[in-house]
């Protein structure tokens, strides 16, 4: 990947450059799947994590879990779900304009004081399109779409996987090499600056 191509991956729609990466173990959760799935999205979860370099862990001394990912059928289910509310504020709000934009999926992350991720919730609606996915790719998207802090606009051109030999469909492996980069201890868990992309993407180079 060019510095280009990197740069416009964590440049979001107002013209700011900003990358984050997790700055804590994360504690997943999810909600709204028979048990089957749920191995499936924890593993995908489990698998970016440690492609990263990060951890997981038990529990959050904070939050308990710090990753919830909640399925449902319809936007209007998630108001019903106990003290979620007190989670996500102006949750009915929310889900009205999700459903009046026809949306299937929302994210909504949440900082520490030094801006690194903390929290990031996961909301995914299965309307026909996605119910159509098989499970083990539309997990791995949301694994990926959970490990950074990425534009509003990534990956709205390409998807972030591929189909790999024997049709296994596989995370594309410059975004694998951007992923572990991203985690290098030696780069900032935070950054504002474009000049951030040219060190990842020097990164890359060398992973790949």
């Amino acid at each position: 990947m060019t510095p280009d191509q990197v740069e416009a991956l964590f440049t979001r729609a107002d013209g700011q450059y900003l990358f984050a990466r997790w700055g804590r173990p994360i504690v997943p959760v999810v909600f709204g799947v028979e048990d089957a799935t749920l191995s499936v999205v924890k593993g995908a979860v489990e698998a970016v994590v440690a492609l990263a370099g990060h951890r997981i862990a038990e529990t959050d001394p904070e939050l308990g879990a710090n990753l919830m990912v909640f399925f449902c059928r319809d936007w209007a289910e998630l108001p019903e779900v106990p003290n979620l509310d007190r989670l996500v504020p102006e949750l009915r709000g929310l889900c009205a304009r999700l459903e009046a934009a026809g949306a299937n999926q929302y994210r909504i992350f949440r900082f520490d004081a030094a801006g690194a991720i903390r929290a990031v919730f996961v909301f995914v609606r299965m309307d026909a399109h996605l119910a159509a996915v098989p499970a083990e790719v539309l997990a791995l998207s949301q694994a990926v779409q959970m490990i950074l802090l990425w534009s509003d606009r990534a990956f709205g051109d390409q998807s972030p996987l591929a189909q790999g030999a024997g049709g296994a469909v596989l995370l594309r492996p410059e975004i694998a090499a951007l992923i572990r980069a991203g985690y290098d201890p030696v780069l900032p868990a935070v950054a504002t600056d474009a000049s951030h992309a040219l060190r990842l993407a020097a990164r890359i180079g060398r992973a790949i």
